[in-house]
């Protein structure tokens, strides 16, 4: 009876304990370091409610951007393999089985 007992309000207690919520500090500020984060990689947060043009861009620089922009759909530069399975760069072979 004595065993019996005692495990009961063992197993009790530890089921208590396992529906605790551990971590109320870190919840309460979950997701603060990224909110942080963005608000220091925005440099003007008003920059929607203005109608100034993007500062240091000339227009020369502008256009030749815009340019380059609209080219690089045109003729997009050629697909890179990074893994490069099979042989050296420029290998066109496909290996080197020598055949």
């Amino acid at each position: 009876m004595f065993i019996i007992r005692t495990t009961t309000v063992a197993l009790v207690c530890l089921l208590g304990a396992s529906c605790s919520h551990v971590t109320p500090n870190y919840d309460a500020r979950f997701g603060d370091a990224v909110r942080d984060a963005k608000r220091k990689m925005t440099i003007n947060p008003e920059a929607g409610k203005t109608n100034d043009p993007a500062a240091g861009m000339d227009g020369r620089a502008a256009r030749e951007a815009m340019n380059q922009y609209h080219e690089s759909y045109k003729s997009p530069p050629p697909a890179v393999n990074v893994i490069n399975i099979g042989g050296g760069i420029g290998n066109q072979s496909g290996g080197g089985s020598g055949k």
